[in-house]
């Protein structure tokens, strides 16, 4: 018999009902993540004690304005790459080895993914019904930062790092999003902060029913919150902040992709598997085994010897 001893908090997912839209604490997750990233990229770009050492020499890789205007492609970059992150890794790769975990069952009839692409086309698009990528969201976020800062004529390397320094906060605020959806939850667990995923609001858009069951689970939205969010926003900062990483380019976003790799990684765990993927290798694993890569690639580029000028 299974006993959590932390109930899980009754949240409507819904914060206000405005004729026939309504107000998702989703929606208002990636709307802060974005909002607050901007402010604190401006306040990096303000300091002025940052950017006195080369390659800077008093100037910083981008202006406020600048900031404010990536922000319009960064946000396109995290909406259209999530999705298509989503429909690719998930919906297609591992609904294709795993065809009958849930997340490839179709809500109310139809064809299980990634058949089911093909028969209702609207399926790709729509991410009403669940389905963002994180993966595919950085991936939309790169390729926007690249196009924005060829078009401004910027460093794309240097803006990326200020980017990727102020990135945490929109992950924290996205976890936490997952746990007032109920959504995204952890394996069965006996540990006394164990919760029960299993709410009227849970079961009102579920048709009647609880997917994450009765037994008590770890609460891995919180775990990620507390890891890819809060600490790893603290290293980050520690290393812009003290240890000067902003003077080698491309270091800040290498340690953030290295970084949210091994967190990402290791909560996966703790959390309930979208489908079997490679094994004991879960879909999330073996693309964050990619941002290891990428990071240990950035990190060492930053770190080569810098030329002697005489």
């Amino acid at each position: 018999m299974f006993q959590a001893t932390l109930p899980y908090p009754d949240l409507n997912p819904v914060l206000l009902h405005l004729w026939i839209f309504s107000i998702r604490w989703y929606a208002l997750a990636y709307i802060a993540g974005l909002l607050l990233g901007w402010w604190f990229a401006v306040r990096l770009l303000r300091n002025k004690s940052l950017w006195i050492d080369p390659p800077f020499a008093g100037n910083a890789p981008a202006t406020a304005d600048d900031i404010g205007d990536l922000v319009v492609w960064a946000t396109f970059g995290v909406i259209l790459g999530g999705r298509i992150g989503w429909v690719l890794f998930y919906g297609t790769i591992l609904c294709s080895v795993s065809p009958h975990g849930a997340m490839c069952l179709p809500p109310a009839g139809g064809d299980p993914l990634p058949f089911g692409f093909l028969t209702d086309p609207l399926r790709i698009v729509a991410a009403w019904e669940g389905g963002m990528s994180f993966h595919g969201g950085m991936i939309g976020t790169a390729v926007a930062i690249w196009l924005f800062c060829r078009r401004r004529k910027l460093d794309t390397v240097m803006v990326g790092d200020i980017v990727a320094s102020v990135a945490p906060i929109g992950l924290f605020f996205g976890r936490v999003a997952n746990f007032v959806n109920g959504e995204l939850w952890g394996k069965v667990t006996h540990v006394p902060w164990a919760m029960v995923f299993c709410t009227h609001y849970i079961r009102a858009t579920n048709g009647g029913r609880c997917p994450a069951g009765l037994a008590p689970r770890h609460p891995s939205q919180l775990y990620e919150a507390a890891l890819e969010g809060v600490v790893l926003f603290a290293i980050l900062q520690t290393g812009i902040h003290r240890f000067r990483w902003q003077d080698r380019p491309g270091l800040t976003a290498g340690v953030f992709f290295l970084g949210y790799g091994l967190f990402r990684a290791f909560v996966e765990f703790f959390r309930e598997p979208d489908a079997p993927f490679l094994g004991p290798v879960s879909m999330g694993q073996a693309l964050s085994a990619l941002m290891w890569v990428a990071g240990a690639f950035l990190i060492a580029r930053a770190l080569r010897p810098r030329p002697v000028v005489v």
